[in-house]
């Protein structure tokens, strides 16, 4: 099995090497960068599986390195490292699509079984497809329209299509609506009512024909979220 990559962005050099050393000897495998320039640009290569961010770092701030991972829609997950007292960036951090937040000073120990956690609950990141199947037609979603085999054509709003997309990219499994607020929407899941959710699939499941009676492109799983269901394939 691959070991899994995480991104270590701090700038002291004594916390950073503590945390690769940790890492290193439980398993994993590790990039690092000092500043918020290498950082981005280790997190835009879109290699690692987590990413473990400290907001202040010499060159910027760490919530913009997030800002623009989220933008280009890079779903690694986050975790923020802040320091003790500092609520407000943990807020921030949280708001911009950040997993979790370990509090400095920290322990080796707390540390891992954070990492455990997010990797456990964060799904394996695959690319979305820029072009799928659905019954009766095709979904560009690089283009953001459904083409039917009719002719007709139909518009998705940014939302939509990165609705539609992460649904897709997770096939045969449940997905929460607090992961789709996370994911998609980037906001903690508190911030926002499910019920959002529920109003865009909705109007998603109107624009692919889907019936809302019975449903086969986006299923709905009682108590457990929404499945991406057959693919007209």
């Amino acid at each position: 099995m691959d070991k899994q990559r995480i991104l270590v962005v701090e700038d002291d050099p004594a916390i950073r090497k503590g945390i690769l050393h940790s890492l290193r000897f439980n398993g994993y495998e590790v990039l690092e960068a000092g500043d918020a320039a290498t950082g981005l640009a280790l997190g835009l290569a879109d290699t690692c599986d987590l990413l473990m961010l400290d907001l202040n770092l010499p060159d910027g701030d760490g919530t913009e390195i997030l800002r623009e991972l989220r933008t280009r829609g890079i779903l690694v997950p986050v975790i923020i490292l802040t320091a003790r007292g500092d609520e407000e960036d943990r807020v921030k951090g949280l708001k911009f699509g950040a997993d979790d937040y370990v509090v400095k000073p920290f322990g080796a120990l707390e540390l891992l079984a954070r990492i455990e956690a997010v990797l456990r609950r964060s799904p394996a990141r695959t690319a979305p497809p820029q072009d799928l199947r659905v019954p009766g037609g095709i979904l560009d979603l690089g283009r953001r329209e459904l083409r039917f085999d009719d002719g007709a054509r139909t518009p998705l709003s940014e939302r939509e299509a990165e609705l539609l997309a992460y649904l897709a990219a997770n096939p045969g499994r449940a997905v929460t609506r607090g992961e789709i607020l996370a994911r998609v929407w980037h906001m903690n899941p508190d911030a926002l009512e499910t019920r959002t959710v529920d109003m865009h699939v909705a109007r998603l499941r109107e624009k692919l024909r889907d019936d809302a009676a019975e449903p086969r492109i986006i299923l709905t799983l009682r108590g457990r979220g929404y499945q991406f269901g057959e693919s007209g394939a």
